[in-house]
């Protein structure tokens, strides 16, 4: 009896899981390539860490499917990206254009990192500077102390 409801329990799991998939068929080769290419490289507004060639929510099939519309209609890359853009903002793409809006987003690691690196050298110079000698009177007490500490058990 256990072995029959774990059977129907996983039976249940897969036919829950299998995805629909789309069949989208390209006359010539290159613009199959455009199109994988180009869902690559747009995200998906929805999940915002996943392309829209990798995400299964509806707003990325919808996307996909205006991708493979406009190569259709003939448009270049730069067309579809430019449409994209306008209708979804710099957000859906990838690799965001360098200009004023984006710089900091470009520029903002390697700013942080020279600033970092700028603050361990003057750290490590303060530090390795400002080591003053032992004056001997700390000296001795040091060792009156180290004498007492070595005599109790």
């Amino acid at each position: 009896m256990r072995i029959t409801i774990a059977v129907v329990m996983m039976l249940a799991c897969v036919m829950n899981v299998s995805a629909k998939v789309e069949m989208l068929s390209f006359t010539v080769p290159e613009n199959e390539a455009r199109y994988k290419k180009l869902t690559a490289e747009l995200r998906c507004m929805v999940c915002q860490n996943q392309n829209i060639a990798s995400s299964n929510a509806d707003l990325a099939k919808d996307l996909r499917q205006q991708v493979y519309t406009h190569i259709k209609k003939g448009q270049s890359d730069e067309e579809i990206i430019a449409f994209m853009v306008a209708r979804y903002g710099e957000f859906v793409l990838y690799r965001p254009r360098l200009n004023a809006r984006t710089a900091l987003l470009w520029l903002g690691p390697f700013v942080l990192l020279v600033g970092g690196m700028f603050l361990m050298i003057r750290l490590m110079r303060r530090t390795r500077d400002g080591d003053a000698p032992i004056s001997e009177g700390s000296m001795n007490r040091a060792r009156d102390l180290l004498k007492k500490n070595s005599k109790t058990p």
